[in-house]
């Protein structure tokens, strides 16, 4: 081999080395799984995520926090008559599971949750068990929230109960691919899911004003849980909590925060 030709490989070496040494002192840019772990029970469960980074502060220091328990005879019905309509069409989805519920995600802006003059657009729905909002110190056995987003990226979400009773065919196919463990990739759903089927026929509601119900507790956010339920069977209702026996937050303070009783349009 030629002088000229071994001074080139060893520069060559010397190069890629130095790169791959670059490269591994580089920091990581900050990722979702680097957050901290939380979960809902032990040591890193909802009385301890306040303490498990800074960023979670809220979830103790925060005067606005979710859920709460709603007294049904002390809702304000003479108080906010902010117009609430909720606009729903059959809608693809595709679901995972999150690690911590079932979770489905649309790409599609067809769906609105209007607050006044505030359009909200759909963007996921996902599971709790028991319910995390109670009504009169009851919890229900599951609990929906449809999350929304408006353009200032405020959120608005929709509590739904659910009790026991009827299979809901709006779920069949995402509980006929339940995912037991956490999921890297979304699995696509064939059919289109018929919201309206997630929405009970009486639209009476229950706003007020609070926060994430997980980590970082953010507040801020404008929830509206309907009064009625809707159904799912007894084998739906446990297929889910097969894979989560409780992932529900405990209610919150109430504090000095009005609750108004208020009636959603469909349109």
């Amino acid at each position: 081999m030629s002088t000229r030709l071994t001074k080139l490989l060893t520069s060559a070496a010397m190069l890629v080395l130095l790169a791959s040494t670059v490269a591994y002192a580089a920091p990581a840019s900050k990722s979702e799984s680097e957050a901290p772990h939380w979960s809902y029970e032990g040591s890193t469960g909802p009385e301890h995520w306040a303490h498990l980074t800074a960023e979670y502060a809220a979830c103790s220091a925060g005067v606005e926090q979710s859920p709460i328990d709603i007294h049904s005879d002390e809702a304000n019905k003479n108080g906010n008559k902010t117009k609430v309509t909720v606009h729903y069409k059959p809608t693809s989805f595709t679901f995972g599971n999150s690690g911590h519920t079932i979770q489905a995600n649309t790409a599609s802006a067809a769906n609105q949750l209007t607050i006044g003059d505030s359009k909200y657009t759909l963007a996921q729905f996902h599971f709790h068990t028991p319910s995390e909002h109670l009504i009169d110190g009851k919890a229900s056995p599951l609990e929906l929230h449809f999350v929304h987003k408006n353009k200032t990226g405020n959120l608005a979400v929709l509590g739904v109960l659910i009790k026991e009773g009827k299979g809901n065919p709006a779920l069949t196919e995402i509980w006929s691919k339940l995912p037991k463990t956490k999921t890297a990739v979304d699995f696509v759903l064939k059919n289109k899911i018929v919201l309206s089927k997630l929405l009970p026929s009486d639209l009476d509601a229950y706003r007020y004003q609070g926060s994430l119900t997980t980590p970082p507790c953010s507040e801020g956010v404008k929830w509206t849980v309907l009064e009625k339920p809707i159904e799912m069977s007894k084998a739906q209702i446990k297929a889910f909590q097969a894979i989560f026996p409780d992932n529900h937050r405990p209610v919150q303070p109430q504090n000095k925060r009005t609750i108004a009783e208020i009636e959603v349009k469909a349109i």
